[in-house]
Parts: C-alpha cells; sequence; structure tokens
C-alpha cells in the first residue's frame, strides 16, 4: 500500500508540471503502464485527476480545492490571532483555534486561561470529534456525503459517562448546533471541563475552523460558561468576516431550551 501510494503521489507531482499521457507518466514513475492506468483509476474516481480528449491526464478538481484549503487553514490562524488574544484579555479563560483531520480535530492555536488551571490540551494535539464542541461545530458544517465519510471512521468511544457513543445520538446533535449555530461538550471529552464552541468561515460560507472556550466547572459552572456565548459568537464572525465572509440570511442562534 505504502508503495503504491508513493507512486500515486509521483503522478500527481509529474501532473503538477502539465498535462502528460500515460505512456508520459510511466515513464516518470518508472513503472509499468498498466500499473500507473490502475492508479490513474483510482485518482480520477476521487476526482484528483481526469483525462481529456486527446487521452492525456490533468489535475482534477479535488487537488485545487484540497490546496485552497491548506491555505484557508494556514490564512486562519494568522487572521484569528488578534481577535482571539482579544477576547482571552476580556475573559480570561482558555481559548482554541481548531480544523478538522479526518475523524478528529486537531489544535492549530492555544491561548491559556488567566487563572491558575491550565488544559491538557496542545498546539498539534487531536481529540476526537464526537466529544468536543469544535468537532462537533466542524462536522455539522459537512456536506451529508463528506459527513458520512468521516462518521465512518469514528467508533464513539466514551471518554466520560456524558460522551455521546452513537452514530443517531450524534447526528440529532449535529442537528440541534446547525440549527443554533454553536455547539456544547457539557463534559464529555474530560470530566469537570465544559466547552462551547462556534464556526469560523471562509468566504465561500464554509467552516474552515473553530474557536472554543474551556473552563473547568471548579473555576466556572457551565451556565457561566454560556454566559461567554454572545462574545464567542462575535469573535467568531469578526474572523470570518476578515476571511471573507459576508453573511447572507441569519444563521439561527441562542441558548437551548
Amino acid at each position: 500500500m505504502s508503495a503504491s501510494l508513493g507512486k500515486a503521489l509521483q503522478i500527481l507531482t509529474r501532473l503538477g508540471t502539465g498535462p502528460a499521457t500515460l505512456d508520459q507518466l510511466a515513464e516518470a514513475v518508472g513503472v509499468h503502464k498498466t500499473t500507473v492506468l490502475r492508479l490513474l483509476r483510482t485518482l480520477a474516481d476521487d476526482h484528483f485527476v481526469f483525462r481529456d480528449g486527446h487521452h492525456r491526464y490533468h489535475l482534477g478538481s479535488k487537488v485545487f480545492e484540497l490546496a485552497g484549503r491548506g491555505l484557508e487553514q494556514r490564512e486562519v490562524v494568522g487572521i484569528a490571532a488578534p481577535h482571539l488574544a482579544a477576547f482571552n484579555r476580556a475573559h480570561g479563560r482558555t481559548t482554541h483555534l481548531c480544523e478538522l483531520s479526518g475523524g478528529e480535530i486537531v489544535y492549530i492555536d492555544k491561548l491559556e486561561s488567566y487563572d491558575h488551571v491550565r488544559m491538557a490540551s496542545r498546539i498539534g494535539l487531536r481529540a476526537p470529534v464526537h466529544s468536543t464542541a469544535s468537532g462537533k461545530v466542524l462536522v455539522a458544517d459537512l456536506p451529508a456525503a463528506e459527513r458520512d465519510r468521516v462518521l465512518a471512521g469514528v467508533s464513539f468511544t466514551a471518554s466520560t459517562p456524558n460522551t455521546i457513543t452513537t452514530r443517531d445520538g450524534y447526528l440529532a446533535e449535529l442537528a440541534l448546533v446547525r440549527e443554533q449555530g454553536w455547539a456544547r461538550d457539557r463534559e464529555e471529552n474530560e470530566t469537570s471541563i465544559n466547552c462551547i464552541a462556534a464556526p469560523v468561515r471562509s468566504a465561500s460560507g464554509r467552516a474552515v475552523a473553530a474557536v472554543s472556550v474551556s473552563v473547568p466547572d471548579i473555576v466556572l459552572t457551565y451556565d457561566g460558561l454560556l454566559e461567554l456565548l454572545p462574545s464567542l459568537l462575535a469573535v467568531t464572525d469578526a474572523i470570518s468576516r476578515d476571511c471573507g465572509w459576508q453573511p447572507g440570511a441569519t444563521i439561527p442562534r441562542g441558548r437551548p431550551a
């Protein structure tokens, strides 16, 4: 599998220099045409390559989609930084910026709380999508087909007694997240830690990141954490606008009954 992956990457790298025929790709990769053709068919199925009417192969739409996402994700950290710093100064709570990576989230920025309690999270650390507020926000925004692909790899393992452990239960939670525009983790990922999160949107309107606020219940109650929700939504809106998002219809938001 690793050898095939390496050859597929070589094909994509070669096509990055321009269109190529099957013979040219076989020569560039150094394997028989039948092997290259098999790899091309797999890549074409997922839109990483396509063949034109002259039997030449080109980079496909999926490559450009991923490149655009990568650019957005690199940019969002810098765009969000001053907004997150101001939010953190105003409220003094642990603040994270996260992105989706398969069936997990990855912390791409973190600002520590002003109290003496420190979270175990760190930049680069991964966490499950089903038990985190940021994971719920990011998965809830996915198109149905992409959401199903992500959830196919989620085991719904319980991190605490409050963790959602079924697909149906998680889908119901995602519906609520889409309706209200934010998500919660009420001691679902770590005992005694509550969290709320809201999406950061790119110019396309797609959620490219999530901002979350996490607080131990010995420092602030869950109801106290919810009082930060208007400020959280304001800061994610500000970051999103700086990322080029221009909201159209109002997204329903508010505290659940």
